[in-house]
């Protein structure tokens, strides 16, 4: 199964990973996000939407429409 990008996502860590389980700090780092109010551009799919998931606890995610 393909997974075919219906847009983007702008993702900001907005809370510290401090304090955190260590798999939440892993994932911010996979997501590529470094510093507090760092923000990011990332494909609308499902293994970004999972990781979003997990840790939507310390993000702020909009929805980018497609072009």
């Amino acid at each position: 199964m393909s997974e075919v990008a219906h847009g983007q996502l702008r993702i900001t860590l907005i809370r510290s990973t401090i304090g955190r389980p260590g798999n939440q700090a892993l994932i911010v780092e996979a997501l590529g996000l470094r510093r507090l109010h760092h923000t990011v551009i990332r494909p609308d799919v499902t293994s970004v939407r999972g990781m979003v998931n997990k840790i939507s606890h310390l993000l702020r995610v909009e929805e980018v429409p497609a072009d």
